[in-house]
């Protein structure tokens, strides 16, 4: 399997960039944070809540957060792409942004393409540019969003039971959890939990909880605590467990991503809430 993988940190607290190409197909996952790229090579084909996506060389890409997608490559053959991940708080704070969307997970735009090649091109070229760094991304964003934003709509809540389940496995993900046990929490059978959970968040309980778990870990890592022991404190088995698992969601061994986000700084606070999984519905525009 063909597998690259480069993480840069940004000089903006909150901002990360990553350039793969790669042959690795990602399992069904979400982010905490707003992504945005650009293909460089190949095609990709993914899931998301508009149904099958395909991309391709040129094309931007795009995620919300909290919503499940996957992706694979088309043929077999490598891909790659140059995506920047931005905390929410980013948005937020600029009255233009805030509450905003990005609407497509797929789309064309060359003049949106030329300004993140543009600011790739800041991560690569030798010392980064605090202010170049910050106007450059408020670009992109004004220009994305005004383009291809949405204001979300309000969304029903999940089944209680179902909400009581995912409750627990967000207040204690490092914890050791049955599936009888959330089926007694949810009031429900242990079959009624498992296809009720899949149906509302798109995946299995334990694939949630595995999640929050390399979430956990990236933001132990981020701190500075060592895989070993953020592993542990997670909930996993052991390095080797948690080494698969984060791999697996983010084409990142634990030890690149540390080094390169050490000492990263997070615009949200401790007590943030927890991520919420959903998808964009509507009709693909590919």
């Amino acid at each position: 399997m063909a597998h690259g993988a480069a993480p840069y940190r940004a000089t903006l607290p909150g901002l990360m960039a990553m350039r793969l190409h790669t042959t690795h197909s990602f399992p069904r996952h979400a982010h905490d944070h707003f992504g945005i790229g650009v293909m460089t090579a190949g095609a990709q084909r993914s899931w998301s809540g508009r149904g099958a996506v395909e991309s391709a060389r040129g094309d931007i890409i795009t995620v919300n957060p909290g919503e499940m997608h996957d992706g694979a490559p088309v043929r077999g053959a490598p891909r790659g792409w140059n995506i920047l991940y931005l905390e929410p708080a980013l948005l937020q704070r600029e009255p233009g942004l805030a509450n905003a969307e990005f609407a497509q997970p797929a789309l064309r735009d060359a003049e949106l393409k030329g300004l993140l090649d543009g600011l790739f091109g800041l991560f690569t070229d030798g010392p980064q540019d605090a202010l170049a760094v910050e106007e450059a991304l408020l670009r992109i964003l004004m220009l994305a969003l005004r383009r291809h934003g949405a204001r979300p709509p309000g969304r029903p809540g999940a089944p209680p039971g179902i909400s009581a389940a995912r409750n627990r496995l967000d207040a204690a993900p490092e914890t050791q959890v049955t599936l009888a046990e959330l089926a007694e929490l949810a009031g429900l059978s242990r079959f009624q939990l498992l296809r009720g959970f899949a149906k509302e968040f798109g995946v299995t309980p334990h694939a949630y909880l595995m999640q929050r778990r390399v979430r956990q870990v990236q933001l132990m890592l981020a701190a500075g605590l060592g895989p070993a022991d953020a592993a542990l404190r997670a909930g996993f088995a052991d390095q080797s467990h948690m080494t698969r698992i984060f791999r697996r969601q983010l084409g990142i061994t634990p030890s690149r991503y540390r080094a390169a986000m050490a000492p990263a700084r997070s615009l949200v606070p401790a007590g943030r809430p927890a991520l919420q999984f959903r998808s964009r519905r509507g009709t693909p525009d590919r």
